[in-house]
């Protein structure tokens, strides 16, 4: 891909002292302006490393003790709102719209140069659950970028959360159907605890904006089942990888139809078996790690749980030399 580097214009963030924003303008799309947000926290002391985290879909970054842990670690943090998300969303768009999950490239391809621009020359590239396929993919299209020096995964999505009978048939009808039709509507069948279980107003002790991470999505558009179809076809048949490789995810899964201890102990949004199955089909040093008790995003998991998911991931970081041991 091709791109001009864009000069980005820092300002303020949402998230206070620290953290700063920038908006990448690209060419338009099928429903017109496209932007995407990036934001950066910096390290105390300049570095030469840096992390590039994407988050899942209905998301955007809130992280903030994610970036605190990564800037201790002596890494300067950015993230990316991808477009139609949380600090991107702009009014004429619907919330989330993706035909095909490259469409992200050209914002994932602008910050990595900003990135490389801005002084550093590795980069631990990141995705939870719809931006860990999405990084998957980015990082196997792209094998010899100069900056992506290893892969952190977390709870990727490699595949829907059905029955094998509904993969092998609803889904790929479902995909036809969204390349042609893709503002039709299928229920989602989210569950409706993971928000509850995350945020202070409800079980959570999480504060996030509840507009761009919302409670409730009764529906997705076959657009988006096409993409993240077609996406996972690739993973399903083997990728490869030439980066070191870490695949987080919890140690169970579960669909709670009332909220209990499994709502905050388990993944409720996907199968953790289809994680490892697909993940042992990429090709190249990839290593797995199960969490006790983790939630999907197992960066918000429990206080005790996530500091098990930061020793495991730096310890890793150290030993592919990334970090300082």
């Amino acid at each position: 891909m091709t791109i001009t580097l864009q000069t980005p214009r820092y300002q303020p963030d949402v998230l206070g002292a620290g953290y700063e924003q920038a908006t990448l303008n690209f060419s338009d799309d099928y429903e017109g302006k496209v932007v995407a947000t990036l934001i950066r926290k910096k390290a105390e002391q300049p570095t030469s490393k840096a992390v590039l985290y994407i988050h899942g879909f209905i998301d955007y970054f809130f992280q903030t003790e994610m970036a605190e842990r990564f800037n201790a670690q002596g890494c300067d943090f950015y993230a990316l709102d991808l477009r139609k998300y949380g600090r991107s969303y702009l009014p004429h768009q619907m919330y989330y719209n993706v035909h095909s999950l490259s469409e992200y490239d050209a914002e994932i391809t602008q910050a990595l140069a900003i990135i490389g621009a801005e002084g550093h020359d590795a980069v631990l590239l990141s995705g939870h659950s719809t931006g860990g396929l999405t990084t998957t993919l980015y990082a196997s299209h792209h094998p010899k970028h100069p900056l992506i020096k290893a892969l952190w995964l977390n709870s990727p999505f490699y595949d829907f959360n059905m029955s094998r009978l509904e993969k092998k048939l609803a889904i790929p009808t479902m995909s036809a159907l969204g390349k042609r039709f893709p503002n039709l509507l299928f229920p989602s069948r989210l569950n409706k605890f993971y928000v509850p279980s995350l945020h202070v107003s409800d079980r959570g002790e999480w504060n996030f904006n509840l507009e761009w991470k919302q409670p409730r999505y009764p529906w997705v558009r076959l657009g988006f089942v096409h993409a993240i179809h077609e996406a996972q076809k690739e993973i399903h048949q083997g990728v490869a990888l030439n980066v070191p490789t870490l695949l987080m995810y919890a140690h169970q899964s579960s669909y709670p139809r009332r909220f209990n201890r499994q709502a905050q102990s388990s993944d409720v949004i996907l199968n953790i078996k289809d994680m490892v199955k697909y993940g042992k089909k990429i090709s190249g040093d990839v290593q797995f790690c199960e969490i006790k008790n983790g939630l999907h995003d197992l960066i918000l998991s429990e206080h005790p749980v996530r500091e098990q998911v930061y020793r495991q991931l730096f310890d890793w970081l150290k030993h592919t030399g990334f970090l300082s041991r």
